[in-house]
């Protein structure tokens, strides 16, 4: 008899068809009465395939007596009720050192093309301004500038590594100091954003996280400031850094996520100090393909009594 899992988010047809070879899958996505299918198939699963886009819900465990494993296709997961699952006994694995390399990098590109006003000088050169008007303005360097990561996760750690080749000095804050970690610890967000040049947001949406990123750590980071969000947009307060941009309190922003998605506030996306992304940080086709391979790969190692690839709790 192959296990049950409940799938609540497919991965890409490859993987879906190793699932498929594996296990009986209870496509949950693609039910129209969700609530009576949970009811029906839920008891029989012991493994969920999903994402972090999908609700799972304390309600919705009640439905899943036999549920061990949550192997969640991306790095964030706000939308599952991590205690919730610990509590019933279940353990949730994501994708987070599958992409890793590709969000660091869409940060580092989000900081240099706000620091540098990329877009900017693109028009500029292909309107032939440079020809009419002269050479581009000078803009700022990041070599030697002071970067605060806010979380120290896998992709935090990516983009740390990142910077210190590019001779940046590094402070991080996170709920605490991570032991393996050399560059400063700050317990103090606000000390932190007054000390950085430039700010990376890579830490969990959620409640806990919400807004954390406000007006006074906006202010703190001052008129020279660049502010990078490649996290969730939840961990900003939105109208907060509107403002900011609109009025100086910050220099520049560049961001992957929004509190909007896909339809973010166009009074955010009409500045001119800001350098956008449609939440495409680990949009490469290498990276969505090892973040599948590694739902499959989390699962097996599971059912297979082997230590799991990812695990978050």
């Amino acid at each position: 008899m192959k296990p049950d899992v409940l799938v609540m988010s497919a991965p890409a047809a490859p993987q879906l068809a190793q699932l498929e070879a594996a296990y009986t899958l209870h496509r949950y996505d693609k039910a129209e009465d969700k609530p009576a299918f949970l009811a029906e198939h839920g008891p029989k699963c012991e493994a969920i395939a999903t994402s972090g886009h999908q609700l799972l819900s304390a309600e919705m465990l009640e439905h899943l007596p036999r549920l061990k494993i949550v192997s969640c296709v991306s790095a964030g997961y706000e939308y599952i009720d991590a205690a919730a699952l610990k509590a019933h006994g279940a353990v949730l694995t994501t994708t987070s050192p599958a992409l890793a390399d590709d969000v660091a990098d869409t940060a580092i590109l989000l900081m240099l093309a706000s620091l540098r006003k990329l877009v900017d000088a693109h028009a500029y050169t292909r309107s032939g301004d440079w020809a009419r008007k002269g050479p581009f303005p000078l803009q700022t360097s990041a070599t030697g500038k002071n970067l605060g990561i806010i979380g120290m996760g896998a992709i935090g750690r990516t983009i740390a590594a990142r910077a210190s080749a590019m001779r940046m000095n590094i402070a991080y804050h996170s709920r605490s100091p991570k032991p393996d970690v050399a560059h400063d610890y700050q317990p103090d967000l606000l000390a932190l954003a007054d000390w950085a040049d430039v700010l990376i947001a890579i830490l969990p949406g959620g409640d806990a996280t919400r807004h954390i990123i406000d007006a006074k750590v906006l202010a703190a980071l001052g008129p020279k400031g660049c502010f990078v969000n490649v996290a969730r947009g939840s961990v900003v307060d939105e109208a907060a850094l509107i403002a900011a941009l609109k009025d100086g309190t910050i220099a520049c922003a560049g961001l992957d996520v929004f509190a909007s998605e896909p339809d973010p506030d166009p009074a955010l996306t009409g500045l001119p100090n800001v350098t956008l992304l449609p939440h495409a940080g680990s949009a490469t086709v290498e990276t969505r393909n090892a973040m599948a391979q590694m739902v499959v790969d989390n699962l097996a190692a599971y059912f297979a009594g082997k230590p799991l690839i990812s695990p978050v709790n």
